[in-house]
């Protein structure tokens, strides 16, 4: 049997997908799974413009290493 918080980290993992579920249930008709967001926020000019260069010498997706360091930055906070 399950613990309590094993049953909870479960739900919080997989929490997209189970509202993805109640959507369902509420409307009969199934969504993507996963949405993509636009945001908007201020960051330091010559940062920018450093990260940017990076990014097309690279060839590297910027939306992409910001997910990937929001989600190590969460990983990091919740643990």
């Amino acid at each position: 049997m399950l613990s309590e918080s094993r049953i909870k980290d479960m739900v919080r993992e997989k929490e997209a997908y189970l509202n993805l579920l109640e959507e369902l249930d509420r409307t009969g008709q199934m969504r993507k799974a996963n949405y993509k967001e636009r945001v908007n926020f201020t960051l330091d000019e010559q940062l920018m413009m450093e990260f940017r260069a990076y990014c097309k010498e690279n060839n590297i997706n910027m939306s992409g290493v910001i997910e990937d360091l929001i989600r190590d930055f969460l990983k990091e906070k919740t643990s």
